[in-house]
């Protein structure tokens, strides 16, 4: 192969990659990426607020008696 058809082949596969090269493009967003997590913090508020009862409850046992379980009528 002679150098000057080196030359064009690699001129050649420069051409044929430029179309390619500007259909590529990476743009920043224009808003924030927001990720919801309403439900994990919902999840994480009940389970707290079930433990703080629970241990409220045991220190507490005068105020909160314990009730027989009602008949239905």
């Amino acid at each position: 192969m002679t150098h000057q058809s080196m030359i064009l082949r690699v001129a050649a596969a420069g051409l044929a990659a430029l179309p390619l090269a500007s259909c590529i493009s990476v743009k920043t967003p224009e808003k924030p990426i927001e990720i919801n997590l309403n439900v994990t913090i919902r999840q994480e508020v009940l389970v707290k607020l079930q433990r703080d009862v629970e241990q409220l409850i045991q220190q507490n046992p005068q105020a909160f008696p314990e009730q027989p379980p009602q008949q239905p009528k």
